[in-house]
């Protein structure tokens, strides 16, 4: 369950993907908050460089394995504009972070995209949980839910659908 006071984090996740839309980027950001709630790192979907691995959950898992101790890793919290993929849900369980937040599902994202036409992505998605079953997982949050989806269709103009 999603406290009120986790909110902030959740609206900051919103403004870094739309820095992330603005830079000509996928719009995704996320948020990685030590168990204090101090804001420990922060970054949005940097794979317009053709890097695909470049987005901001797994960065923040790097960060942490790079700067916090396993203890502090796992009193993290990582809050996200879109539920993981599988690879950041892997990258996440591996390091040892906490609780994920996100606002909208990968389900949700899926549907968007498909109505959309946008081509499906080379990795199905799939839950956290299926790929990361010890991950403690909360989402989505239905207050922020409209501005993460204006946010992608900003980013994917509706395609006509192939006859």
């Amino acid at each position: 369950m999603v406290r009120d006071g986790e909110l902030r984090y959740l609206r900051r996740c919103v403004e870094l993907a739309a820095e992330a839309l603005d830079a000509g980027d996928e719009p995704f950001g996320s948020v990685l908050v030590g168990g204090d709630g101090t804001v420990l790192a922060e970054d949005r979907n940097r794979v317009a460089g053709g890097d695909h691995t470049r987005h901001p959950e797994f960065e923040l898992a790097r960060w942490a394995a790079a700067h916090l101790a396993p203890g502090e890793r796992a009193a993290a919290t990582v809050y996200t504009s879109g539920e993981h993929c599988p690879m950041c849900a892997a990258a996440h369980a591996w390091v040892g972070l906490g609780r994920i937040v996100y606002i909208a599902s990968s389900a949700q994202l899926t549907g968007w995209l498909e109505e959309l036409g946008v081509p499906a992505a080379p990795v199905r998605a799939l839950p956290v949980q299926e790929v990361a079953p010890g991950v403690a997982v909360d989402g989505p949050v239905p207050e922020l839910v409209a501005e993460v989806r204006e946010l992608h269709h900003r980013a994917h103009p509706r395609r006509p659908r192939p006859a």
